[in-house]
């Protein structure tokens, strides 16, 4: 190995580890907005993933690129909604969504 995969590698280690720790000491208040920075960050990525499908270099690279753009579409989503749901928690029991449809109203004084 060269000297700066070496360096690459520890790198890649260290910052799993910091990103571990800093993760788990996260409040629970603020996971949703941790998510919604998550999801930004992992758009990029899918960005990036695009313009290396979209090369012309070879074979490999554009299916590596393809599996990049189907790993982060599926990363994007699933963030997404995992982070409406954890809204959806907040939210008075009561209370629909801004421009959601109120439920039936139930027939009063017996069956007609």
């Amino acid at each position: 190995m060269q000297t700066t995969s070496i360096i690459e590698l520890y790198v890649f280690v260290l910052a799993g580890f910091v990103g571990f720790q800093i993760i788990t000491r996260v409040p629970s208040l603020l996971h949703t907005p941790l998510m919604s920075a998550t999801n930004a960050i992992s758009a990029i990525s899918l960005v990036g993933s695009l313009v290396a499908a979209g090369s012309d270099k070879n074979r490999v690279a554009t299916w590596l690129g393809f599996v990049a753009v189907t790993a982060a579409t599926i990363n994007v989503v699933g963030g997404f909604l995992i982070t409406d749901r954890m809204l959806k928690m907040f939210r008075p029991a009561g209370k629909a969504r801004a421009g959601a449809r109120p439920p039936p109203r139930k027939a009063e004084g017996g069956e007609a």
